[in-house]
């Protein structure tokens, strides 16, 4: 019988791949498709999510080579801190994303005139 399981350098291509024509459909699509689009990007065991334990998962790797001598300390604390960073970046979004998933609804009445935002609003030429 053959191994199912695909080879994961091509699979990591694949992914690759994958992640750069979303991000190109992110680009060009419509506001509430854009909205789907990363409120799977952020959800809870979304992409987001899957790269930071991919991300993880590099840094135990590089630790275990590190203390072997393999690797230098400073990969394995570069990875460490990345991790770290995407999981902070995580906590961050989540708190937004109730506010990207109303996006995707369909209004019940006529949308109100958009608030331009502070940011906006500030912005100097």
């Amino acid at each position: 019988m053959t191994d199912p399981t695909p080879d994961p350098v091509l699979l990591a291509r694949h992914i690759a791949q994958q992640i750069g024509q979303l991000t190109d459909h992110l680009a060009v699509a419509p506001p509430r498709q854009a909205a789907q689009i990363l409120g799977h990007v952020l959800a809870p065991d979304g992409v987001l999510d899957g790269i930071t334990g991919l991300v993880a998962a590099g840094s135990r790797f590089a630790k275990d080579r590190a203390i072997s001598g393999a690797l230098p300390p400073e990969v394995w604390l570069a990875l460490g801190r990345a991790s770290n960073d995407l999981d902070a970046i995580c906590g961050d979004l989540a708190e937004h994303t109730e506010d990207i998933h109303r996006l995707t609804q369909t209004p019940a009445t006529a949308p109100a005139r958009p608030v331009a935002s502070a940011l906006v609003a500030r912005r100097h030429r």
